[in-house]
């Protein structure tokens, strides 16, 4: 079965403004786009308010990665059309964490945690896996 939204012909930017809905209604406050050399929008950056207090969060889109597992899959897929299932998929991520948090079984750092910037720009996901961050010793 392909990768979920595979036929999508939503707009990206139709999908990036559902995504930046859902963090506003959520707490999110100045958002941005971060792009490649090409133009192309690789994240959405923004603040939200925490238990901890203001956060930076960084939610990347992996179009490059999309597009191999759809060429592995058999679809036919040009860039542009892994950008929008990239971002459809981004978008049904984000709907489906504020639920979970809309339901109060988590609260908001939980969800964006791995994608939480330093003041270095590096997210949390990152840091780990440059064992800036060890869980053992």
């Amino acid at each position: 079965m392909p990768l979920l939204n595979y036929s999508t012909k939503v707009d990206i930017y139709a999908t990036l403004g559902a995504i930046q809905g859902q963090l506003v209604k959520h707490g999110a406050k100045k958002i941005m786009q971060d792009y490649d050399d090409q133009g192309r929008i690789v994240s959405i950056s923004f603040l939200i308010d925490t238990p901890a207090g203001v956060r930076g969060i960084r939610l990347p889109a992996n179009v490059d990665a999309v597009q191999k597992v759809l060429a592995r899959q058999k679809v036919k897929c040009d860039r542009e059309q892994a950008e929008r299932v990239a971002w459809r998929i981004v978008k049904d991520w984000v709907e489906a964490q504020m639920a979970i948090l809309e339901s109060e079984m988590v609260q908001v750092d939980e969800i964006f945690l791995p994608y939480m910037v330093n003041d270095k720009g590096q997210t949390f996901f990152a840091a780990y896996r440059e064992n800036q961050l060890r869980l053992e010793e």
